[in-house]
């Protein structure tokens, strides 16, 4: 079985290692971005088989940037997971919007991480 891409976008850096050496020890191929537009960019030349972007992003937010990746149908079908401060809520309309299909409250565990991770992509699968 063809390994799944993954791409991980957090401006924060130990999110982005602890993220991405959980996932690639799980044999994940995984990209990584340090911003919003970044992010952005890999996307639309990677085509990621699932996207994780932190909420709080220079250049553009993970809101911004899933709604830019859902309008373009090239990258529209890219499902994403996204990273909030806890207690961050996001609006129905605005998860339906961007392609968000599941909200991860920091600090979060790795292992439930991947659990959702693993979840996410055999639903989106289906």
């Amino acid at each position: 079985m063809k390994a799944k891409k993954i791409l991980v976008a957090d401006d924060e850096s130990h999110i982005l290692n602890v993220v991405s050496l959980k996932l690639k020890n799980a044999g994940y191929l995984v990209s990584t971005a340090r911003d919003g537009q970044e992010a952005l960019e890999l996307a639309q030349l990677e085509h990621p088989d699932l996207l994780i972007t932190d909420y709080h992003m220079p250049q553009l937010s993970g809101i911004e940037l899933c709604q830019r990746l859902k309008s373009d149908p090239a990258t529209a079908n890219i499902p994403a997971i996204m990273l909030t401060a806890r207690g961050y809520e996001l609006e129905p309309g605005d998860t339906e919007k961007s392609g968000i299909l599941c909200m991860i409250s920091k600090p979060f565990s790795p292992r439930q991480l991947l659990s959702t991770v693993m979840e996410m992509l055999e639903k989106h699968a289906a």
